[in-house]
């Protein structure tokens, strides 16, 4: 056999053991008449002394190299803390080279010298060190608890097609041409909505899948190409059924792997998230929430605010030393192009009850008191304002709130807050398509009471669409579902489909709804995007075995790539007629 133990598992116990290893060599040290080596796995490190029979072959093992040893455990001299091996190291009395190693483009170490597309290039050794190995590590046990947690409630994991067909809605599909098919294309599933729905038809009244997904959009740090999501459905539920189950889910994942107590899901209206916080999405673990001031900030002749549809101010508590150099900061901050302000307005409420402000010109000491006594603000605060259309002051408020919550050191990674937002508009105005288009999906059920303006105020009617936030992070959305083929010809219908159009690209779900479709809903959560949470990361691509990089490639693989003349011609696709357009 190749190893008796791995090396993360001998310990003081283990001392006189006869034991053989194998791993790599992470890295040497001579030290006088004897070598120590590092021995790697994904289960730890032990260290290796070598004595003088074995010195000369040990000095010429480099990093990475592939070994096995066979040597006593012994208790080592200068013991190290830090890891689970640290008080033996085994004295080894026979080494096998098992394969030699090139010297690797980066150091193979918790902290690496590696530029991350380098270390893209060289996924393979990345993965070799423990931040990854941990990340996966993590993921790993996230999806057995999910699978625990959805069996012990009696759900199905039942697979669907990767191969379906391509719809308008959502973003821009993947599509695979079918070489039997000449001239026609499978699309790669956003997500498997539709045959979730049919399984709901079937019968499967409690369905699950952590399923891959795929979107041809533009990347960011928590978006992939193609990425994963724990796919849920449910029949014979309502909106309360829904939100209990996975409250119970998160909880259950919480507790399992971080032995976290999660108490409180706190629920918030679309309506009141926009309000407060400018955001679908809010992160509830600090206060500075919105306060509109247009009734004490207007005619007083400062017109930038006398013209504003919203003046919206937001406090920072304890914030009134700020000094000049620290507030422009903050307006360079918000005229970012990111961000998109013209300018930021301050009032300083001082320690002895003074106000100073950037308005001063326009605004006396009684004007800025009214501002503090709206926004609840105390001397020693800070209140901050922004103004113009309501929707994008909202935007940019919510920007510069999650900053300062940064900045101030409020936005705890090992604090979580989860919170239902709820009531979604349905439908949402496109400006560049001159027509609405559904908010979540087109199956996405109107609530019952709002059903009256879908003919005459469209952009007011509410949806039975919910959101799951966690530290303001959408981690997972979901809705009560049509169930019957008149309300979903009317969505269709609303969406700008012709009968012809909806009939042909949903054809096969209206029919369904004619079979005795039962009330159902259910709801998707980003499983990259929890495992990044959960690993206190922002980005989703540590979490992920072999990720795309911000242009959608696949640099260790070099994909996409082109393929032969041969292929072209089976697939019927005329490239030189592609690249001509």
């Amino acid at each position: 056999m190749y190893r008796s133990h791995t090396n993360g598992e001998l310990r003081i116990e283990n001392i006189n053991n006869e034991v053989t290893l194998a791993g790599w060599i992470q890295k040497t040290r001579e030290l006088g008449a004897m070598t120590f080596a590092d021995l790697r796995d994904r289960y730890g490190i032990t260290q290796l002394v070598f004595g003088e029979e074995l010195l000369q072959v040990a000095k010429e093992l480099g990093r990475e190299d592939v070994v096995q040893v066979k040597g006593k455990v012994i208790e080592r001299e200068s013991k190290n803390k830090k890891i689970p091996t640290g008080e033996i190291e085994i004295e080894v009395t026979e080494l096998t080279v098992l394969n030699k190693s090139k010297t690797p483009p980066f150091t193979i170490e918790d902290e690496t010298d590696g530029g991350e597309e380098l270390r893209m290039q060289y996924r393979y050794l990345d993965l070799r060190r423990k931040p990854l190995q941990d990340a996966l590590k993590l993921r790993h046990r996230l999806s057995i608890e999910v699978r625990k947690y959805l069996d012990s409630i009696d759900f199905f994991e039942i697979e669907t097609p990767y191969l379906i067909k391509s719809t308008p809605e959502g973003a821009r599909d993947f599509v695979v041409p079918s070489r039997m098919n000449p001239t026609q294309f499978y699309a790669l599933p956003q997500s498997p909505q539709t045959f979730k729905q049919l399984l709901m038809v079937s019968g499967y009244d409690r369905y699950y899948q952590i399923v891959r997904c795929f979107r041809d959009e533009d990347l960011r740090a928590d978006r992939q190409p193609e990425f994963t999501q724990i796919d849920c459905e449910m029949a014979f539920v309502d909106q309360e059924d829904v939100l209990n189950t996975f409250e119970g889910m998160v909880t259950h994942l919480f507790k399992t792997v971080k032995n976290i107590e999660l108490t409180d899901f706190p629920r918030m209206d679309y309506a009141q998230a926009m309000e407060q916080y400018g955001s679908d999405k809010p992160d509830i673990r600090f206060g500075m929430t919105f306060n509109y001031i247009n009734e004490v900030a207007q005619n007083k002749g400062f017109q930038i605010f006398d013209d504003a549809e919203s003046v919206i101010a937001i406090v920072a508590e304890d914030c009134s030393t700020y000094t000049r150099k620290e507030l422009d900061k903050l307006v360079d901050f918000v005229k970012r192009p990111q961000v998109g302000a013209k300018g930021l307005i301050y009032a300083k409420y001082n320690e002895d009850g003074t106000f100073k402000s950037s308005v001063d010109k326009f605004y006396n000491q009684d004007d800025l008191k009214a501002w503090a006594d709206k926004c609840g603000a105390k001397p020693g605060d800070l209140i901050l304002v922004l103004s113009g259309d309501k929707a994008t002051t909202q935007n940019q408020m919510n920007t510069l709130r999650l900053h300062l919550g940064d900045e101030l050191g409020l936005r705890n990674p090992n604090e979580y807050a989860p919170l239902w937002v709820y009531d979604f508009p349905l439908l949402e105005w496109d400006e560049d398509t001159a027509r609405y288009h559904a908010m979540h999906h087109p199956f996405t059920s109107p609530k019952k009471e709002d059903m009256h303006l879908l003919d005459t105020k469209p952009g007011e009617v509410r949806a039975n669409a919910y959101d799951l936030v966690l530290n303001g992070t959408e981690i997972g959305g979901g809705s009560i579902r049509i169930h019957d083929k008149e309300t979903q010809a009317l969505m269709f219908k609303h969406l700008g489909f012709t009968e012809e159009e909806a009939k042909a690209q949903f054809g096969f779900l209206m029919n369904a709804f004619e079979y005795g479709a039962p009330p159902h809903g259910g709801i998707a959560l980003g499983f990259d995007r929890l495992c990044a949470l959960f690993g206190g990361q922002e980005t989703i691509r540590d979490f992920i075995a072999f990720p795309k990089n911000n242009s959608g490639r696949d640099v260790m693989i070099d994909s996409p790539s082109a393929i032969s003349d041969e292929q072209l011609d089976e697939l019927n696709i005329d490239i030189k007629a592609v690249e001509a357009q």
